[in-house]
């Protein structure tokens, strides 16, 4: 008996997502418009799981929304999401704005999602990070008239910041990611690419969060933990839930707020500027480090030391050259 092996054909790539799904639950009585969303960095899957559950809750009774609307967007980015990934053509959540004419996949997802950003009042961005820790939550500016990023709603961002659980809350991203936008023109020279343009471009920096103070409204940024983290689903949940309380879209009891909250600026961002930059140890988020410890070794032996006592955050040992490759914090004064 003779066997014949057939080659195996390879899997044909899935095609493109061409849609966005959101749900919308609309109270009976007038009340404040939430958007939640999960998903934007496709890798970071605890917002769209919590989502799910909040779905089946809210379809099965369970819960009940009340007053107002809340809009659930459970993947942002769906083309990052098939992917497994982080981005899909680029980051998301960066230079958040509507394009005449889109250039990529997440320009076309831009275009759907910041109407749905100004048709709402207040907003809640899930996401998770690389590197272990412990769940923090991202404010915005204190109220302000500058040109960066005017802001008048910094007491109702505090409020909610405080009640999505975590008692770390971390402000001064636009204006630190803006001075870093600053060094990395100084080291690039000429824009080339696409990619280079938008890197170097301040409003680069300009997210899901930044977009919203822009329009009217408010919105916090939380970090739920790790990405594969099991209890990131959970820390994504609860927030969802004590957000809905705290607006009175549900009837559910409001937690109080954290007995003690720790608040830390970001004051600079350091590129990764080739691909044998390492760091001195596997740095988690907000690590402490003291004025001169050695944090990382560029590739030409070059040692990158803390400024001052401080914090390490976001690093990212795995960034893309011209990238982030970590941020430095320090406590409030």
């Amino acid at each position: 008996m003779t066997e014949t092996t057939q080659a195996l054909s390879p899997t044909p790539p899935q095609p493109r997502p061409t849609h966005l799904r959101t749900l919308t639950y609309h109270g009976l009585a007038p009340g404040p418009r939430l958007l939640v969303l999960g998903a934007v960095h496709g890798n970071e899957v605890c917002g769209a799981k919590a989502i799910a559950q909040l779905v089946h809750d809210l379809d099965s009774g369970a819960l009940r929304i009340t007053r107002g609307t809340l809009t659930l967007v459970p993947v942002t980015n769906p083309l990052a999401y098939q992917l497994g990934q982080r981005t899909g053509d680029r980051n998301l959540n960066r230079n958040m704005a509507p394009s005449a004419i889109p250039q990529d996949f997440e320009d076309s997802v831009a275009n759907v999602l910041c109407p749905l950003l100004d048709a709402h009042d207040a907003l809640l961005d899930l996401h998770s990070f690389h590197t272990g820790g412990a769940p923090f939550v991202m404010i915005g500016p204190q109220n302000n008239t500058g040109p960066l990023e005017p802001f008048a709603h910094a007491d109702l961002e505090m409020q909610l910041a405080l009640h999505t659980g975590p008692h770390r809350i971390v402000e001064g991203w636009l204006d630190t990611y803006a001075r870093g936008i600053q060094k990395r023109l100084a080291r690039s020279g000429p824009e080339g690419s696409r990619a280079q343009a938008l890197v170097t471009n301040p409003n680069y920096g300009v997210g899901t969060t930044e977009y919203m103070r822009s329009r009217g409204g408010y919105g916090v940024t939380l970090e739920c933990g790790q990405h594969d983290d099991p209890l990131a689903v959970g820390v994504a949940r609860h927030a969802i839930l004590q957000t809905l309380a705290l607006l009175g879209l549900t009837a559910l009891p409001l937690v109080a707020e954290p007995p003690h909250r720790e608040i830390l600026r970001l004051v600079d961002v350091t590129d990764r500027d080739h691909a044998g930059d390492t760091f001195s140890r596997a740095w988690r988020s907000f690590d402490p480090v003291p004025a001169g410890d050695v944090i990382g070794t560029r590739h030409t032996g070059e040692l990158v030391k803390a400024p001052t006592d401080g914090f390490i955050v976001f690093p990212n040992p795995r960034a893309e050259v011209g990238q982030e490759w970590f941020y430095f914090a320090q406590r409030r004064q």
